[in-house]
Formats: structure tokens, C-alpha cells, sequence
């Protein structure tokens, strides 16, 4: 049985809850938060405990399922978590992945303990298939598009700006890139070519909006290569978005194996639930990284890095024989 810990009890960490719940050879050791444990009232019955306690449990935990945000909880805890337990992350800031991975890929070698990272259905899944069509079509075009849906790592860096209450952010693909990609145009498409960004945004009353609004639409990594509407809104129209996390994406590879014969590939995902769904991939990859580590695997990995057989509780005969 894998003993797992759980970091953090947000929207991610009630998905990550009920995954690890369904999967008969993990065990919840406990879920562990800054707030006072008392007050919170997981989905399902398992023990909740201060943050500060997590020490105590050093050598009781196989794998640390880690559930914050990638703009500044993430960057600043997880290399700490990594020098006693075994860890994985949904780092979800695509340009700053490189320096993530190598920061902590020094301390989890240094600490022999083991780490995957940006694991997720993007970063996460969606790499894979990037790969993994490129690798079998080469000749060809990457488009990945995102949404209509809740992005979390984007509502949570709005969330972060002085003066906001609460924030949601969706994403919406541009459905004349989309259907230019679909068509095996392969067009040249920006950044901003693809997506649009709309912000519903509660803030105190005495906020500068004006302000609030211009930190948004020039936020590096999450707004500033976007078009990006800002709607100011009551917390109660936010909290009544927030009950619907839906979200999804494709990703396609257009090219040629000749000049006469074209190929379009295609993955996409429809989820009714954004955190739920990443939730249960963060879940299968901590299956993945307690056997590694079992194995003496140690430093940071990414999606790219895992064999693909160690996410499944199907034995490799039983994979075999039921799946190849």
C-alpha cells in the first residue's frame, strides 16, 4: 500500500482527495494545511493536520501530493518539502519550467529523495502528446489550444494582486485559429492569435481598479502575450462561477509524411471538472514516483521522464494482456 501525503486543501487538494480515495492500493496518511485544522471538512474522512506537523511524519510517507499555486506557493515550498519526502507538483508556469527543474533536481539528488514536476493535463498529458505526435510526424506544426474553461493557475495569480477578494479566469480558444488548424492550413500563429482571456474579478472597496486591471493584462507568463478583458464583479457572481470548473483543450500536429499524403492528429479533453481531473493524474504520477523511488530513482523528473507503465495499479502482465 502507498502511503501518501496531501498539501494543501484547496480546489486541487479536494480533487487529489477523492482520487487517492479511489485507488485501492493507496492510503491517505493525512491531509496537511496552514489553516487551522479543525476548520476544515475534507470530502472524504481523512485525518487533517497542521502544516507544522508534517515532520513528524518523515519516513511514514511514500509520495507528497503538493496542491498549490504556481505563482508563488509552489516556487517557494516545494524544495523544502523535497529534502525529506518524495514529491509531486502541478507546476504549471510553462516558461519558468526550466529553472524549476533545475533548482530542484540539485536538492532532491542532494537529499536522495524524488521528484516529478508540472504534472497535469498541461503541463502534464498534453506534453506527452506534443512528443509523441511530433516524434512519429515530423515534418509538421504543433497547436495546442485551451479551453472554454476555469484556468486555475490563472485565477490564483489574479487572486495574488493587492486589493482583489476573489477571481476567476477563462480561457477561450479563437475559433478562427481553430478551424484554420482543423482544416490542415498549418498557419503561423501567435501567442495571442489563439486565446482570449476574460477576468471576473472581486476586489475591496477602496481598490484601484484602473490599477488592478493594468497588473493583469501585463502580468508576465499569465497575461501580457494575450488579449485580456477585465470584468469587475461582486464576490457572490465570483463564487457562483466558482461552482462550475469545467475546462479542456486539443492538441493537434498537422504534417506531411509526402508531399502528397497529409495528416491531421488530434487529443482532446472535455472535463467537467478541471481540478478533479488534474487531481487523478497528480494521483496516478505519485503511484509512479513511490515505485521509482523504491527503486532508488532519486533527482526530478517530468512527465517526459516516467514510463508510462508505473502510473497504472494493472500489473505488466495484466497490461498485456488487457491493454497493448
Amino acid at each position: 500500500m502507498i502511503k501518501v501525503g496531501i498539501v494543501g486543501y484547496g480546489n486541487l487538494g479536494r480533487g487529489v482527495t477523492l482520487a487517492v480515495n479511489s485507488a485501492k492500493d493507496m492510503e491517505c496518511v493525512g491531509i496537511f494545511t496552514r489553516r487551522d485544522p479543525n476548520s476544515l471538512i475534507p470530502a472524504v474522512d481523512f485525518p487533517v493536520y497542521s502544516i507544522e506537523k508534517l515532520n513528524d511524519f518523515k519516513g511514514k510517507i511514500d509520495v507528497l501530493l503538493l496542491c498549490g499555486g504556481s505563482a508563488t506557493d509552489l516556487p517557494n515550498t516545494t524544495a523544502n518539502y523535497l529534502k525529506d519526502f518524495n514529491t509531486v507538483d502541478s507546476f504549471d508556469t510553462h516558461a519558468k519550467i526550466p529553472e524549476y527543474y533545475s533548482k530542484l533536481d540539485k536538492i532532491a539528488k542532494e537529499n536522495k529523495t524524488l521528484s516529478a514536476i508540472s504534472i497535469g493535463w498541461d503541463p502534464g498529458v498534453f506534453s506527452i502528446a506534443r512528443m509523441l505526435f511530433g516524434a512519429v510526424l515530423p515534418n509538421g506544426n504543433d497547436y495546442t489550444f485551451w479551453g472554454r474553461g476555469v484556468s486555475q493557475g490563472h485565477s490564483d495569480a489574479i487572486r495574488r494582486i493587492d486589493g482583489v477578494i476573489n477571481a476567476i479566469q477563462y480561457t477561450i480558444p479563437k475559433e478562427q485559429a481553430l478551424e484554420c488548424v482543423r482544416q490542415g492550413k498549418n498557419p503561423t500563429l501567435k501567442t495571442g492569435d489563439k486565446h482570449l482571456r476574460e477576468c471576473f474579478v472581486a476586489v475591496k472597496p477602496d481598490a484601484d481598479k484602473a490599477l488592478i486591471e493594468k497588473t493583469i493584462k501585463e502580468m508576465p507568463n499569465y497575461f501580457a502575450d494575450y488579449e485580456t478583458i477585465v470584468n469587475f464583479v461582486s464576490d457572490n457572481e465570483v463564487k457562483e462561477m466558482q461552482k462550475k470548473l469545467s475546462h479542456g483543450g486539443f492538441v493537434f500536429r498537422s504534417g506531411n509524411t509526402t508531399d502528397e499524403n497529409s495528416h491531421l492528429l488530434e487529443l482532446s479533453l472535455k472535463l467537467d471538472s478541471n481540478p478533479e481531473f488534474t487531481g487523478s493524474v497528480l494521483t496516478a504520477y505519485g503511484r509512479a514516483v513511490a515505485r521509482m523511488a523504491k527503486e532508488g530513482v532519486t533527482g526530478c523528473l517530468t512527465a517526459f521522464d516516467i514510463p508510462i507503465k508505473y502510473l497504472s495499479p494493472l500489473s505488466n502482465e495484466q497490461l498485456r494482456a488487457t491493454l497493448l
